[in-house]
């Protein structure tokens, strides 16, 4: 919202929804929640989920770890959190033998999908849910 994509996350606060709210709790619950810190602050600076890919993209065929989200704190942009939390997740799926890392993102504006290009993702396709067009993107391991 503050950023002016709302068709990203849409216009309300995301804890405004009940079935947002229950996403967040299987997110906690599934042992895929990783967060940041900045020097210690009590504040999370940034989160990521990752796990198994969700049912609107299309399987992989071959062993991967999915970024289900990725989100980094107002006050941290720009200071590599959202980098070091995928990079921490690259290194999870190289632990558990994965051959890549995978993610979707809104596909709204260009510098999304670039952003994880420039993290070493490379885009392999797009999809759209009900008129939320998103970008596939694929980091290999």
């Amino acid at each position: 919202m503050a950023r002016g994509q709302t068709g990203q996350w849409g216009a309300e606060p995301f804890s405004a929804k009940d079935s947002r709210v229950a996403q967040v709790r299987r997110w906690a619950a599934s042992g895929g929640l990783w967060l940041a810190d900045l020097d210690g602050d009590e504040e999370p600076a940034g989160a990521i989920v990752v796990g198994d890919a969700p049912g609107y993209v299309p399987a992989a065929g071959r062993p991967e770890l999915y970024v289900l989200a990725l989100l980094t704190a107002a006050r941290a942009r720009g200071l590599g959190v959202g980098a070091r939390l995928v990079y921490h997740a690259a290194a999870l799926a190289r632990d558990a033998g994965a051959a890549q890392v995978r993610v979707d993102c809104w596909d709204g504006v260009p510098e999304l999908p670039a952003h994880y290009e420039r993290l070493g993702f490379t885009r392999v396709g797009s999809f759209d849910v009900g008129g939320w067009p998103g970008a596939i993107l694929t980091m290999e391991l």
